[in-house]
């Protein structure tokens, strides 16, 4: 049953999903104007909508007339398992980083065709990032992308290539002989290196967390560009191993 819609298919359940999901990490205030137009929804659909995520709890009105994802949603994601049992079972280790490196330290879990960081540690020292947790990043030009894409499936690789290899600096690689040569390397030796290729100035190793023979995710350090990344690599992947350990 589609429900009282204007598109033919498209379910109430699936109007509501659409507006939860205009909101993402450079979209955390919206205003109705903005949902309506991000969905495709009529205005007077938009604001019954969003009057029932925010009578729930899915939604916040601002003093300013937008809105932001509320509690209640946090709560709910809260209890997904993987990303709360991985999140818990890599915070001591990543805080252990931290300390001894003063550099971020960045948790992911494979999301579709993109990395989901869920959790990061960092301090005011450490090199500028565009990483939040809740963002996305893309799997061909990062650290912990390339972690997860090379203990991944073929496919995945097939699909991103597919959809093109953005090229976020002049140091990405968008070749995919050269990714897939990269990719390679990660799997021989349990590393992954970005070098300048999502951000200019800033360089990251990281390693794949592997549980019963299943990928949970990856852990590791982004840093300035002058730092030696081999010095930062075996601490890295003793960190991540401990990790795969304690989730095994």
């Amino acid at each position: 049953m589609a429900g009282n819609t204007s598109v033919p298919g498209q379910t109430v359940s699936s109007r509501l999903l659409a507006v939860l999901d205009c909101f993402d990490v450079d979209h955390r205030e919206l205003t109705l104007t903005e949902i309506a137009q991000r969905t495709g929804l009529a205005l007077s659909t938009a604001r019954r909508l969003i009057g029932e995520l925010t009578e729930w709890g899915g939604l916040e009105r601002l003093p300013s007339g937008g809105y932001r994802v509320g509690v209640r949603l946090w709560q709910v994601g809260s209890l997904a398992p993987q990303a709360r049992d991985l999140r818990e079972a890599a915070l001591p280790y990543m805080h252990d980083l931290f300390e001894a490196t003063r550099e971020n330290v960045q948790l992911a879990v494979p999301d579709g065709v993109e990395a989901l960081c869920i959790e990061k540690v960092s301090g005011s020292k450490a090199v500028p990032t565009f990483t939040h947790v809740g963002g996305r990043l893309p799997l061909h030009t990062t650290g912990v992308g390339k972690a997860v894409l090379a203990f991944s499936s073929r496919d995945l690789l097939q699909d991103i290539v597919s959809r093109g290899l953005a090229r976020h600096t002049i140091h990405s690689i968008v070749e995919p002989g050269r990714l897939a040569t990269a990719l390679d390397g990660v799997r021989r030796t349990g590393l992954a290196y970005s070098y300048e290729e999502m951000s200019l100035g800033a360089i990251s190793v990281a390693s794949p967390i592997v549980a019963a023979g299943r990928l949970c995710g990856a852990l590791g350090i982004v840093t300035h560009s002058s730092t030696p990344l081999e010095r930062l690599a075996p601490a890295v992947r003793t960190a991540a191993l401990g990790v795969s350990r304690s989730i095994g």
